[in-house]
């Protein structure tokens, strides 16, 4: 028989055995919270998939009373469904479920800076994130818990994260698994189907979304990444995906230019 054809390489790069997985990750979050010392996690719950498959992780891991989860919405931003969903799913998993209200803080900031600016949407954006990182390392140092990030292989390859926001963390054991493989694993976690089908979105702004902000679903973004894992050609990747090969140039060049996010900051040697 001959070699498959790239479009079921791609295919078959991004199945994976949520049993295995599940029970690697399991181990990981026991093993690395053990080291430490630390008296348990916490998390912050979105309501959405992989908040939600990660709090799943963490209380098989560690038994649900070590899991506190965290839900942080923003007034006029967060549907108040997501918080509902948040609470459900702490509710699913026995976990200890705080809602804290970002709003006041995200004001109080803009109020504190005299050259605020309306429009710069990113800015402002990246704000919300980094407070919400700052109420989950209080409630860690308090409790002497380890932050659990939520983050995936496919947010952490285009570097779709807030720098020193959601992406400060102490574990992030969602970041070996592409999206459409955490998908997989939230079927097999048994989580509700409307969590696992929702429209990802980072609840920056009102009615964002993770993939109207990155240009390209999950599913097509998951198959360029798989692709250029088997070292296929970009002209090949984009074929398969059906999309024009300036797409898979621009998240070549993204990773390449985002590789800052993911490093500690350069020290000067002397």
């Amino acid at each position: 028989m001959g070699k498959p054809d790239a479009s079921k390489r791609i295919a078959n790069a991004l199945k994976i055995n949520p049993p295995t997985v599940e029970r690697k990750l399991v181990s990981f979050l026991g093993k690395k919270v053990k080291k430490v010392g630390a008296a348990g996690v916490v998390v912050g719950l979105s309501g959405g998939l992989d908040s939600s498959v990660t709090a799943s992780l963490c209380a098989t891991a560690l038994g649900a009373g070590k899991v506190m989860g965290i839900s942080m919405p923003e007034t006029g931003v967060t549907d108040p469904h997501d918080v509902a969903d948040a609470r459900d799913i702490a509710n699913k998993f026995g976990i200890k479920f705080k809602v804290v209200d970002i709003t006041p803080a995200v004001l109080g900031i803009r109020k504190n800076l005299t050259d605020y600016r309306i429009g710069a949407q990113i800015p402002i954006a990246n704000l919300k994130p980094r407070v919400r990182m700052t109420i989950l390392y209080y409630y860690a140092n308090l409790h002497n818990l380890l932050v659990i990030g939520c983050g995936n292989r496919s947010e952490i390859r285009a570097g779709y994260f807030t720098k020193y926001g959601d992406g400060a963390v102490d574990l992030l054991p969602l970041g070996c698994l592409y999206k459409t493989q955490v998908k997989q694993l939230a079927v097999h976690l048994g989580l509700p189907k409307h969590v696992i089908e929702k429209v990802p979105s980072a609840g920056l702004w009102r009615k964002q979304t993770d993939e109207g902000e990155l240009g390209i679903s999950y599913g097509k973004l998951d198959m360029i990444y798989a692709g250029l894992d088997l070292k296929l050609k970009p002209t090949t990747i984009a074929k398969v995906v059906g999309v024009d090969i300036k797409k898979v140039k621009h998240f070549v060049e993204r990773e390449r230019r985002i590789a800052h996010k993911l490093r500690m900051p350069e020290i000067p040697k002397l």
